[in-house]
């Protein structure tokens, strides 16, 4: 059975940084394309990184040069560094695992962007 948790949310002010953590069971990370989304209230679901096998990454317009994406093949966990937060950062951040046999989302952890 294919399971994402992550963790790592929380309450930071403008400006400050957090890590969050997608870790994986039942589903290797790096055979997959492995992607971070955010859903803030009232809003749709919208992708915020994504790193590909290869190691190739992909940013939103909105997070470039602030939140990078990594992969520890070894602990099987994709990780979301998020700096220089703003408050329209705020939402509920999922983790989503893809590939031709896989579209797996875990169940989020929020993030609180305080002004």
């Amino acid at each position: 059975q294919v399971q994402l948790v992550e963790s790592g949310g929380g309450l930071v002010e403008a400006g400050g940084s957090l890590g969050l953590s997608c870790a994986a069971s039942g589903v290797i990370f790096r055979l997959n394309v492995v992607g971070w989304y955010r859903q803030a209230p009232g809003n749709q679901r919208e992708l915020v990184a994504t790193i590909a096998p290869s190691g190739t990454t992909n940013y939103a317009d909105s997070v470039k040069g602030r939140f990078t994406i990594s992969r520890d093949n070894a602990r099987n966990t994709v990780y979301l560094q998020m700096d220089s937060l703003k408050p329209e950062d705020t939402a509920v951040y999922y983790c989503n695992a893809y590939s031709y046999n896989t579209n797996t989302w875990g169940r989020g952890t929020q993030v609180t962007v305080s002004s």
